[in-house]
């Protein structure tokens, strides 16, 4: 094979992801130090201010991203990402036990002034131990051993940090669906997520028996999507479906008229156990047509539609028994079940503030009177987005989240041009990872997703933070120069 041991930095280095991380970091500095300013303004070099000791984090990260780049042998990180995937695991195991509380989450080690947390190195451990073995000769996701195997590197941290209490770094790790959706994985399983989404939101906004009536039609509707024949089911089943929407309506007018209470025969029927009820009981039906045909997709959407009625029943569960009471009153707020603008919603609250206040140019920096009076907590960390809308307005905004995407699509490219399938499902998984983040910690500064506390990458206040996004990229980044460089 022809050697490129020549090629320069200029040929070998994906220079363009470097400017876009420089650029990021920079913002996040220039906003950390307007986030934590009230009155007159101290120096953006004062160490003893968070901009200061963010400047010390960013140094050290570049230091770290120079080794990781012209130091370390590329090569290295497939033979060791068992050894540390395992320390992690074992990080994770002790933070629980050893580690300091902080707000009502069991994750960060301490050492005097600093801090550290495992989960931000988690993200990297599973990253590269999902690329070693996904890239190992003869494997295929649709192997139920190797699927097996894969769900369980990813699920053994997510596990162990959900039981940290640290749902937003958690969440994170479903991210990795698109990797494994890259590689392999049935669209069908992501679209029942999706799925699964919707009957959550239907079950907690309107009433289970809503989200049965919607699950029966989105079933239905594959099936015959499937059997091409979907005129059919407009002009059969669509009719019975409104029908039962309109149900119990129908219902309760009738009960008012007929002057029948509560407790009377018509008050008690539960009508999502009747649509429930005459669903199951349809299945030996369909059961038989899917062992005649022969369909593997008829027993998919058989066992997909029972799923679906032990997931909406089991919702309330869910909800009352298994989260905890702080992140139940955020979902609340989020799906406008309660509105509580002084308590669990204030931040949110404030930060759409924030935000909108800032226009299409924003009031300039340091200018920001929701920034400068401290209205929104947690404004140099979760909500640093808020500061960048409120001084640099639309224009701030957009251009930060095209610098993101600009950063997911770059890495995406490389991923895809890269000749090591290691390289290949690394690089989604950094993707994954980035895009989850930037996701979640926008979303829940302007009111769609319940805030987690999770951080911009490469934006927010934090040592920890930003180190684990620099080592996560520029591995990466190395891997792309070790191909470029040696095989063109």
């Amino acid at each position: 094979m022809e050697s490129f041991k020549g090629r320069g930095l200029r040929e070998t280095v994906d220079w363009p992801l470097i400017v876009c991380y420089l650029l990021l970091v920079f913002i996040g500095w220039i906003n950390i130090y307007a986030s934590v300013q009230s009155g007159e303004p101290m120096s953006i070099l004062d160490m003893s201010g968070r901009s200061g000791k963010q400047l010390i984090w960013i140094g050290t990260a570049l230091v770290l991203a120079v080794f990781i780049l012209f130091v370390i042998n590329p090569r290295i990180y497939e033979s060791i990402s068992l050894p540390v995937y395992l320390g992690t695991i074992l990080l994770l195991v002790a933070v629980i036990f050893l580690g300091v509380e902080v707000k009502g989450s069991r994750s960060w080690f301490e050492f005097g002034p600093i801090r550290f947390q495992p989960a931000e190195i988690s993200k990297i451990s599973t990253s590269l131990m999902l690329a070693t073995v996904m890239s190992q000769y003869g494997y295929k996701l649709s192997s139920p051993r190797n699927f097996i195997l894969t769900a369980a590197i990813i699920m053994v941290p997510m596990a162990i940090i959900v039981a940290q209490s640290e749902t937003g770094s958690a969440l994170v790790y479903t991210g990795f669906i698109f990797m494994l959706y890259r590689e392999g994985l049935s669209g069908w399983l992501l679209f029942m997520i999706g799925v699964a989404i919707l009957l959550f939101i239907l079950t907690m906004t309107t009433s289970s028996y809503m989200s049965i009536l919607v699950l029966t039609a989105i079933v239905s509707l594959c099936n015959s999507l499937y059997s091409g024949s979907a005129r059919k089911w407009i002009i059969t089943v669509l009719p019975v479906l409104a029908a039962l929407f309109f149900l119990p309506m129908g219902m309760e007018k009738l009960t008012e008229a007929t002057g029948a209470g509560a407790d009377s025969f018509m008050g008690r029927i539960r009508l999502d156990y009747v649509l429930a009820g005459a669903g199951l009981c349809a299945i030996p039906y369909f059961a038989v047509k899917a062992y005649r045909e022969r369909s593997r997709f008829r027993w998919l959407s058989i066992a997909s539609f029972v799923a679906g009625i032990v997931f909406i029943f089991s919702v309330d569960f869910i909800f009352h028994d298994i989260l905890q009471d702080h992140q139940r009153k955020r979902i609340e707020v989020l799906l406008g079940l309660k509105d509580d603008p002084t308590g669990v919603g204030y931040n949110v609250n404030q930060s759409m503030i924030a935000i909108g206040s800032g226009g299409f140019l924003g009031k300039g920096f340091l200018k920001g009177t929701q920034t400068t009076y401290g209205f929104v907590p947690e404004q140099s960390t979760d909500f640093i987005f808020c500061t960048i809308g409120e001084e640099w307005g639309f224009v701030g905004s957009a251009f930060t989240i095209l610098l993101f995407a600009f950063m997911i699509w770059r890495i995406i490219q490389n991923a895809e041009r890269s000749r090591e399938a290691f390289t290949r499902i690394y690089g989604y998984c950094v993707a994954s990872c980035i895009f989850m983040h930037l996701f979640i910690n926008i979303g829940m500064t302007i009111g769609i997703m319940p805030v987690i506390g999770i951080p911009l990458p490469f934006v927010s206040y934090g040592g920890s933070s930003l180190w684990a996004f620099t080592v996560l990229l520029f591995i990466f980044i190395a891997l792309v120069r070790h191909e470029r460089r040696y095989f063109g």
